[in-house]
């Protein structure tokens, strides 16, 4: 059926020899420990961080998910103020929303899936946009999260939870005309496709054998405990929050399938980094820099402190901090949620978001790898990398290998 809309980790290398002071005192935000090279305009050299008067707003946006953290922990401990930036950052609760903002010039920035920057070269969905990735902003950090009931059909089950234990019990709902359905974030998603991946592998199709829906993150949990969708796939703390509420448990990560992957970017406007190369640079050495900060451990509890506070009010300092614990109901992950060894922004990766889109039919077969991939800059990461004297992450995991197309519905079972 088609997808429908409704409302071993490897050790970081370690850091060159920098000196880090203080971040000086601003107003609402607690101190921090910064990259001194970030923050002092006196520095000589090419890694200077080239304050200047900002002469506007960089409007920035980005969704309510743990992963959005580089962008809030940059604007909360004043590291965008440090590069010369005057930053205004919304936040949306759907990712259609954001998208079309970024598109349409109400943004100039934004935390982006990692498949929507394809979607957007291609125009899908009537929304066209060339936007430039200057960066990665985490690895992993989706959970996919089913009912108590659906787990009770499928018994007992080690995590992660096996494709062909889920596919047994989805075929017999299939056949007895009550399908599984299952909610992912959007449909140009990591969520959609690793999801879409895990089910092809036990030999499911997701367009035939089960319902695929579209639910924002924020409303997923209600969702699962109103007993409209039978599972989720979503960034975290959705999944932490609907298990920890009692409406679901977590069956497996987004790691599990494809162990740091690449997760959400971020993405300017098109034309604004050719615009305002300085802005799109310095505001990719923030990013960068609260990376840095967000995976030292002894940062975790402000991060999940300025995250409860701006973005989560209304969820538990647990199931914010699972994330960062590395943890899905207390069970370790394989694959945790990491930000810095991800900033790097890859083609090579970002191939694998493509050929899953055509895979499934979600993009036009005339749309050129050259197009498709043209938004990844590389360059803007060097530079601002440069500053800080950051050096490239260790290479990442390979994705899981293409499975051979299914066959066509006449000819299945």
């Amino acid at each position: 059926m088609p997808i429908r809309r409704t409302s071993p980790e490897r050790a970081a290398p370690p850091l060159p020899a920098v000196q880090w002071r203080s971040a000086p005192g601003l107003p609402g935000r607690r101190s921090a420990r910064v990259p001194s090279e970030t923050l002092a305009p006196d520095l000589t050299g090419p890694r200077r961080a080239q304050r200047r008067h900002a002469a506007r707003t960089l409007r920035l946006g980005c969704v309510q998910l743990t992963d959005a953290a580089p962008l809030l922990v940059a604007e909360e401990l004043g590291l965008f103020d440090a590069v010369g930036l005057r930053v205004s950052l919304s936040v949306e609760s759907a990712w259609a929303a954001l998208r079309d903002k970024l598109a349409f010039g109400a943004l100039d920035a934004a935390q982006l899936l990692g498949p929507m920057p394809i979607a957007l070269s291609a125009g899908l969905d009537g929304v066209k946009a060339q936007v430039t990735v200057s960066a990665g902003l985490g690895a992993n950090g989706n959970t996919l999260t089913i009912s108590r009931a659906l787990a009770a059909e499928i018994g007992r089950f080690p995590r992660p939870l096996p494709a062909a234990a889920f596919a047994a019990v989805a075929r017999r709902r299939a056949d007895a005309g009550r399908p599984v359905t299952l909610g992912v974030v959007f449909p140009y998603s990591s969520h959609n496709y690793l999801t879409r991946w895990w089910l092809a592998s036990a030999g499911l199709d997701p367009d035939r054998d089960l319902r695929l829906v579209v639910v924002p993150p924020a409303l997923c949990a209600q969702r699962l405990a109103d007993g409209a969708i039978d599972g989720f796939c979503a960034g975290e703390p959705w999944g932490s929050h609907a298990a920890e509420r009692g409406a679901g448990t977590i069956a497996l990560s987004s790691g599990d399938i494809w162990p740091n992957h690449p997760e959400k970017v971020l993405a300017f406007a098109a034309g604004y980094a050719l615009r305002d190369p300085e802005s799109a640079t310095a505001c990719t050495a923030a990013t960068i820099a609260a990376t840095r900060w967000l995976d030292e451990p002894e940062n975790k509890a402000e991060a999940v402190h300025i995250l409860q506070r701006r973005i989560f009010p209304d969820l538990s300092a647990g199931a914010i901090g699972a994330a960062f614990d590395g943890t899905a109901e207390g069970f370790m992950q394989a694959a945790p949620l990491r930000f810095r060894t991800a900033t790097l922004p890859r083609r090579e990766q970002a191939g694998w978001w493509l050929r899953q889109m055509r895979r499934w039919g979600h993009i036009p077969p005339g749309i050129a790898e050259a197009t498709a991939l043209t938004p990844w800059r590389q360059d803007i990461w060097r530079a601002a990398a440069a500053r800080l004297r950051e050096v490239e992450p260790p290479a990442p995991n390979p994705p899981p290998a293409d499975l051979p197309l299914a066959p066509m519905p006449e000819t299945r079972r």
